[in-house]
């Protein structure tokens, strides 16, 4: 007769096992004791690893099942062990084997209740399993488990979540018994699926001792979700019988979703009680309307803060092109260490970072997603190829870009568009062609790279062949900016004819940039103005300065006095100002601005004193030779903010 050691030697270590190695020490104690067939211990340690959130403990659960304990399970009428291992696929990372043990548990006669099915029902709304849902739902019929009312819902939950509201609405409407669960899924069905009138009609047949917080909710989601939603929202915000925090921030979201942030901030100051979501949607709703400061306030004001609302701060400077400000937050909660930054943060900083051209800020935060084995498939990968590649670093980008196992589209647009920055239209068309070679779909995005790439290295005819290929194969219908590009590329190769016919005959309304590109190219070719194009040019875009000063400038070219007169003095009657051009540029760590004329930099005197040793202007020759480089820069410059 064995003793009793080995039993409790092995459970003492259960609460304290987590790894591998833990798990290989309980598997040699089983076997060489024996009691690796004893019952009652398996049972005990497949109920106990089964829920675990280690990895290694739900395996040897499974293993200790299906190796040891299946066969005598399946003479009893309990299916508690059964429904055990179920969960753990069903709520773990392998959804869909809750459905193959679910056929293993019938082949084997074993008893199935209706906590097995909900289970089954639950890993097949995961995973978009409608058929093998479907399967159940047959199953349920035939066994009369269907009038179970936690069945009927768990089935109309799965039909909700795999997108087949009608199938949802069939079992709904067959219920003989219905509860606020029944009710508020179908609610919820409709309002994820856009059928908002449908969702309201189900709301408006509910019992009124049924409805809950997440009906009124639920509603007030939907109405938000629509145009024109918002009275509708509000009146049923007005109505509730009570709120809770998910109340006040639906509608906080409503109002700033519809324009309203003066009434959004009303009710942040009623609220009886705030989270780190509330805030969130403030600051959000005033970055996105340009108050970045008031955004600020509200970030600095907050007792207590999260990933999400940095996140949320950072992205408003970068709307408001204010990157300098970004890279501060992102830099205070590094420092500051209590906060971790997620994938966004860091695809955000990255971002900025790449604006801004601080190419050693950019290696750290690399560094940082390497020491942290951070994954680059997704958005992250992207922004750190963007980045190497708009700080000048293409060749890093390109070996970052080969490391990445696992590439997307948006993985080779950053990569095909940082060829493109860099001049390098061959590599651009290549990686085009090795995307098609990989059976991997370019999307606008990629044509539009690819097409940038063709215009800034003189590839008209590799230019044509891809637009022509982005229409007839890939049935990829043109925007303005695919057209600005065609644009582009026709009038930087001298092509001017051509560059109007396509404005003149594109199927979509051209915008100011389009006429600014080709009045530009009339400027550095020295090549004829239709009035046209003078007019069209300004009547899309009354009030920006660029077009004013660049028609001037052509005037000026051609010795139109008369003309160059006539457009400033349009300026000066409707009040329009040039901006002035600024360049900057990085120093040990201090970041220094250059406008137009300016003489405000503490370094002025020693600055002009370079240049002028660099070409004495005195000389008309070397005047003129500096006119000559500077007129082509200034004129496709335009305005820089």
């Amino acid at each position: 007769m064995l003793t009793s050691q080995p039993w409790n030697s092995t459970l003492i270590h259960i609460p304290n096992c987590k790894t591998q190695f833990d798990i290989n020490q309980i598997h040699a104690r089983l076997l060489t004791t024996g009691f690796i067939k004893n019952t009652n211990l398996t049972t005990k340690l497949i109920l106990n690893f089964a829920s675990s959130s280690h990895t290694p403990l739900i395996q040897f659960a499974r293993y200790l099942f299906f190796a040891h304990s299946i066969t005598r399970t399946s003479k009893t009428d309990d299916p508690f062990l059964w429904n055990a291992v179920i969960k753990s696929f069903s709520h773990g990372d392998d959804p869909k084997q809750a459905v193959f043990v679910l056929g293993l548990m019938l082949e084997n006669g074993s008893c199935v209740d209706k906590f097995t099915l909900s289970l089954v029902l639950k890993a097949c709304s995961r995973m978009g399993l409608v058929k093998e849902g479907i399967q159940v739902h047959g199953f349920l019929k035939k066994t009369g488990l269907g009038n179970e009312l936690y069945l009927q819902n768990c089935l109309i939950c799965m039909y909700v979540k795999c997108g087949c509201v009608e199938y949802a609405r069939q079992v709904f409407d067959r219920m003989v018994e219905r509860d606020s669960v029944s009710f508020n899924t179908m609610i919820d069905g409709y309002v994820k699926s856009g059928m908002v009138l449908l969702a309201r009609e189900m709301f408006d047949s509910m019992p009124l001792e049924m409805k809950n917080l997440r009906s009124w909710n639920c509603m007030i989601s939907g109405y938000g979700i629509v145009e024109d939603g918002f009275q509708m929202a509000w009146e049923l915000f007005d109505e509730m019988p009570e709120r809770d925090l998910v109340s006040w921030n639906l509608m906080i979201r409503c109002c700033i979703k519809s324009g309203k942030i003066d009434l959004a901030r009303a009710l942040f100051d009623r609220m009886p009680k705030r989270d780190v979501i509330t805030w969130a949607k403030l600051i959000d709703g005033y970055a996105k309307l340009g108050r970045i400061e008031i955004a600020r306030h509200l970030f600095d004001e907050m007792t207590e803060r999260d990933v999400i609302s940095c996140n949320v701060m950072m992205a408003g400077y970068m709307q408001n092109g204010v990157c300098v400000e970004a890279l501060e937050v992102f830099h205070n909660m590094m420092s500051e260490g209590n906060i971790a930054p997620d994938e966004t943060t860091l695809s955000i900083a990255l971002s900025a970072i790449a604006q801004l051209g601080r190419h050693d800020e950019g290696v750290a935060v690399h560094t940082y997603i390497t020491g942290n084995k951070l994954k680059l498939e997704g958005k992250l990968g992207v922004s750190l190829i963007d980045m190497y590649a708009k700080s000048g670093s293409i060749e890093t980008a390109m070996r970052v870009f080969k490391t990445i196992t696992e590439k997307n589209v948006h993985h080779w647009n950053a990569l095909i568009g940082g060829l493109a920055i860099h001049g390098f239209g061959k590599q651009a068309f290549d990686m085009f062609f090795e995307m098609q070679r990989l059976n991997l779909h370019p999307d606008a995005i990629t044509f539009i790279n690819v097409l940038n790439a063709c215009a800034h290295s003189g590839l008209v005819k590799e230019g044509i062949m891809c637009f022509e290929i982005m229409r007839r194969v890939h049935k990829v219908e043109p925007e303005v900016q695919h057209f600005g590009c065609l644009v582009d590329m026709f009038a930087r190769a001298g092509q001017i004819k051509q560059a109007t016919t396509i404005i003149e005959q594109m199927p979509v309304e051209p915008n100011n940039v389009l006429w600014r590109t080709l009045l530009s190219a009339c400027n550095n070719l020295e090549d004829s103005i239709e009035t046209h194009m003078v007019k069209d040019a300004i009547r899309m875009d009354d009030y920006d300065s660029s077009t004013y000063v660049l028609l001037s400038n052509i005037y000026a070219r051609f010795g139109m006095w008369d003309r160059v007169r006539r457009v400033r003095g349009i300026m000066k009657e409707q009040k329009i100002k040039k901006v002035p051009g600024v360049s900057w540029i990085e120093l040990d760590g201090t970041l220094h601005e250059f406008f137009v004329g300016d003489g405000s930099h503490p370094q002025v005197a020693e600055i002009y004193s370079v240049l002028d040793n660099w070409f004495p202007l005195e000389s008309p020759v070397n005047s003129l030779r500096l006119q000559s480089k500077l007129e082509p820069v200034l004129s496709s410059v335009g305005t820089q903010i």
